[in-house]
């Protein structure tokens, strides 16, 4: 009885071991020709998995016109391209509407990091190494 009752602690242990929890993710709502949306992927596009921010909250592109993915749920529809929307279990926490540079960018998605998750910013050396 003691055995059995062991061994199902210790399996019960291993599946939330196992289980993923649950982790943000930067949905960026982008459509064809949307200069704002290239000049993104020309600056931050390139460095920004490599970010503490985008270890945090993997990049998911998605088109205008095909609106939330399965699972997903946006508070209202989407209507500047480009949108980032900040996921988590499926649900928004956060927008930024356009591209306001990268300087701007920056700061704003870790406002918002900072504010809607557990996320910690990054210390002044992750920083400088973003941006060289």
């Amino acid at each position: 009885m003691v055995k059995r009752a062991v061994t199902s602690l210790v399996s019960l242990f291993w599946m939330a071991i196992a289980t993923p929890l649950a982790a943000a993710e930067l949905v960026m709502v982008e459509q064809k020709g949307c200069t704002y949306c290239m000049e993104w992927h020309a600056v931050i596009g390139p460095i920004y998995p490599q970010s503490p921010e985008g270890a945090f909250a993997p990049l998911r592109r998605v088109d205008l016109r095909d609106g939330a993915p399965d699972g997903m749920t946006f508070d209202r529809k989407v209507s500047f391209t480009p949108t980032f929307i900040l996921v988590e279990n499926g649900r928004e926490l956060g927008r930024i509407e356009g591209y306001p540079g990268e300087d701007f960018f920056w700061g704003l998605l870790g406002m918002m990091l900072k504010a809607k998750t557990d996320y910690q910013a990054p210390t002044a050396a992750s920083s400088a190494q973003r941006q060289g």
